[in-house]
């Protein structure tokens, strides 16, 4: 079986997902044109060779719909040749994209493929594309679970209870991904994989001066009576600074085989190493990352100390805090230029910007391996292994 290397990989700066965010006034599709625009620049390779492009949407309605991912592929200027799809993996949508085209690097199906994703919460908010009074889930679902799902508000709140994670704790961890993005930026580590786009050219959503007497001031996000209720271990400590925010953003990866790579004069940012997805848990939701983490060490022969740095989404800080109890994992290691929280979180594109940080983290830092994974809505998650090519 061949490898897969990834020898590009950018990104937009993200923006607020509000109406006056500053990424609001640019039409997703041309978001996520922006970010192939630039990959095809920035690696030079001829766009005709391109075999496909895997592109990750969670909120497929509106000006999201209809394959956003084909009319980039036009928009950019690729040759209309160029094939794409858009895939919904809820929040991991564009990781999935990153394993669908490796895995067909790897098979043999593709020579180059680009992994790719969209989000624009500003213009097609979460959840519009379910419409008021209608059933996402069906009569099978509400029988299997007759008290009902929640939403992943209380499911981090659930988690923050049952692996007994305070709010300081949550606060703490918010703001440190917050001082990591600052500095990052700060030290110019961004600026190999960030394009800028219509004046904007930094993160929006990071906070450098948030502190955890700040945090320590916000009230719960999510708080309900009915939940209360039914749920008395809650304590209601998930607020809007130790979650994170919506966003707008696009990000890309050029993905193709070893030997293609070599033959066009590239070097590759990583090999991707290993894969797992996982299902979990619907009410807890967001604890996918646990069995997927186990599952792809496993599967890829390693142990948590082999890991030189650690992506993991940070939804919310229980999410995070959660995984570590469980893994061990060095808190160090996790998320070193800032997650989340602190970068933000454009629903499909997170996958492929937390790919595009960890190659160039592990550029940066001579790191070996590398471990991205996400949790998804429903109770899904997504593991892959990078690994530095010598």
């Amino acid at each position: 079986m061949r490898d897969a290397v990834i020898v590009e990989a950018v990104r937009t700066p993200v923006g607020k997902g509000k109406p006056n965010g500053a990424l609001a006034h640019v039409h997703p599709v041309e978001l996520l044109a922006h970010t192939l625009r630039t990959l095809v620049e920035r690696s030079g390779v001829d766009p005709a060779l391109i075999d496909d492009v895997i592109g990750g949407t969670v909120d497929q309605v509106g000006e999201q719909a209809m394959n956003t991912t084909r009319y980039a592929v036009l928009s950019a200027g690729l040759p209309e040749t160029v094939p794409a799809t858009t895939v919904d993996r809820q929040c991991g949508s564009s990781q999935q994209a990153v394993h669908f085209a490796a895995q067909g690097v790897m098979s043999g199906a593709y020579d180059i493929v680009v992994a790719c994703g969209v989000e624009s919460m500003s213009r097609v908010p979460m959840w519009s594309n379910v419409p008021p009074g209608k059933d996402p889930f069906g009569p099978g679902v509400a029988a299997r679970y007759p008290e009902g799902l929640v939403p992943q508000g209380i499911s981090a709140e659930l988690i923050a209870a049952k692996w007994s994670i305070s709010r300081a704790e949550m606060d703490a961890f918010a703001v440190s991904s917050h001082q990591k993005a600052a500095a990052a930026w700060e030290a110019g580590l961004f600026d190999a994989q960030v394009a800028p786009l219509e004046g904007v050219s930094r993160d929006e959503s990071v906070r450098p001066g948030t502190t955890a007497e700040v945090l320590a001031g916000l009230k719960p996000a999510y708080y309900d009576p009915g939940f209360a209720e039914r749920f008395p271990q809650i304590e209601w400590n998930v607020t809007a600074g130790n979650a994170s925010p919506v966003n707008d953003g696009a990000s890309a990866v050029l993905i193709m085989a070893g030997e293609t790579a070599a033959r066009l004069g590239l070097r590759p940012l990583a090999r991707l190493h290993e894969f797992a997805v996982t299902g979990s848990d619907p009410l807890l939701m967001l604890t996918g990352v646990i069995p997927a983490t186990e599952k792809v060490l496993r599967r890829a022969g390693l142990g948590i100390g082999d890991i030189d740095l650690f992506e993991v989404n940070e939804a919310f800080s229980s999410v995070v805090l959660a995984w570590r109890q469980e893994t061990g994992a060095d808190l160090g290691k996790v998320n070193v230029n800032g997650g989340a929280i602190a970068l933000g979180h454009p629903l499909g594109a997170s996958g492929t910007r937390l790919t595009t940080t960890l190659v160039h983290a592990m550029r940066d830092r001579g790191a070996r391996y590398g471990l991205q994974t996400m949790c998804e809505a429903g109770g899904l998650a997504n593991a892959m292994i990078l690994e530095a090519v010598r």
